[in-house]
């Protein structure tokens, strides 16, 4: 059983089951945890908690009314300021991929429901939100390609809700190569999540428009940075890094994007990872106005736009690093002849991707497709990509042979 108390009534060894906000406004990871110092209860004060709920139990026991404090190794969040959680323990990409899929499922119904409760003028969930959030951080830290593999995934239809996804992984991604702690990681992780929230304050006809937006139509698109920066801000909780990717995914560093026209030097690091991630995954996809570009095309695409000053060219060169210079799910030909797909990225050997083998050298189907590491060849001359292909054009869909372990 609960029961409700004051922050003042609060002591060692009572166990917290819910607080009064969101837990992304104190230094604890999740709302359920044991009290086990004086320190603890401060920085709950210094959060703002007023109520918060305990285990009744707990509460009422002993003639000081506390039960004593639970040994650390059953602890289930610890203050992020004075004991970080460790870092999930390296595995291999196979083995990480089932739990990624099952994580990037989870991630993608969230943002559903998180979109769906806006436009019914419900409160955001966040304890969901947070907590699919941390799950794909812990996937990313335990191998950084499973997850990001599967931002390759569209949906035409649901166009929003893979776009929230995979931009929050690719930020993830970057957060983690550029070696963010893990309280800014979930934070960047969090508000790329919710990025476009405020497309749901947005007419559905103009959102969905084909072609080309009037003047008039794409000042009314515009509005969904500052509708969903509204939204985040009303949400308990949420500090101002939360809000930085809604805000500045739109902006450039040379100040011709928008809401607020800002440069380089007004913008904040999660800001230019938003903008970096926000364009690659948006040019990759099919829209009701354009053809999906290729992963490569695509790269290549916003390295020009750095060398423009439009993006940090900076990090596109690391973004480059996290998604590989032939990112999974590319179309490749390779010397021999062959059309392969790209299957995983290989951090040694950029340019040597581990491939499934799609056509012979004659450009035969094969009838079944082989894996095949460009990386580790023993045989002379080794092989080797020799160019980029457009599978719409062969015909090939790659989710077909990457995602054949699913089926």
């Amino acid at each position: 059983m609960r029961k409700r108390i004051s922050i003042d009534q609060l002591k060692i060894g009572m166990k917290v089951e819910k607080l009064d906000r969101s837990w992304l406004a104190t230094p604890f990871l999740r709302h359920r945890f044991t009290i086990t110092s004086s320190v603890q209860i401060a920085q709950l004060h210094a959060s703002g908690v007023q109520q918060l709920e305990v285990d009744a139990d707990d509460a009422c026991q002993n003639s000081d009314g506390y039960a004593p404090a639970m040994p650390a190794e059953a602890e289930t969040s610890q203050p992020i300021s004075s004991t970080p959680e460790l870092e999930p323990v390296a595995i291999p990409f196979a083995e990480e991929l089932p739990a990624a899929k099952q994580v990037y499922t989870a991630a993608k119904l969230v943002v559903q429901r998180a979109m769906e409760d806006v436009r019914m003028g419900r409160a955001l969930n966040m304890e969901a939100v947070s907590e699919v959030v941390e799950n794909m951080a812990d996937s990313i830290l335990r191998s950084p390609d499973a997850l990001t593999s599967l931002t390759r995934l569209k949906n035409f239809d649901e166009y929003t809700f893979f776009h929230s996804v995979n931009t929050s992984a690719l930020a993830l991604s970057v957060g983690k190569h550029l070696g963010y702690e893990r309280v800014p990681l979930l934070q960047l992780g969090t508000g790329m999540l919710l990025h476009d929230i405020g497309k749901t304050l947005i007419p559905i006809e103009i959102l969905n428009k084909p072609g080309r937006y009037e003047a008039h139509e794409f000042e009314i698109m515009k509005q969904h940075v500052l509708r969903g920066a509204e939204i985040l801000s009303s949400t308990t909780g949420l500090t101002d890094m939360f809000l930085k990717p809604t805000l500045e995914h739109h902006e450039r560093v040379d100040g011709t994007g928008y809401p607020h026209h800002r440069s380089k030097i007004d913008l904040s690091q999660f800001g230019l990872i938003a903008a970096v991630v926000d364009i690659y995954d948006a040019v990759t996809s099919d829209r009701c106005y354009h053809k999906g570009k290729t992963p490569h095309d695509t790269l290549q695409f916003l390295y020009q736009l750095g060398t423009q000053g439009h993006v940090d060219g900076t990090l596109v060169q690391q973004f480059v690093q996290v998604v590989g210079v032939y990112p999974v799910g590319s179309c490749v030909s390779l010397s021999t002849g062959e059309t392969a797909i790209v299957k995983q990225f290989n951090h040694q050997a950029p340019i040597r991707p581990l491939v499934v083998l799609v056509t012979d050298e004659t450009g035969h189907r094969r009838s079944t497709p082989v894996d095949f590491d460009l990386a580790t060849q023993f045989c002379e001359p080794e092989q080797t990509i020799v160019s980029i292909l457009d599978p719409s054009v062969l015909g090939i869909n790659p989710r077909t042979y990457l995602d054949k372990e699913a089926a």
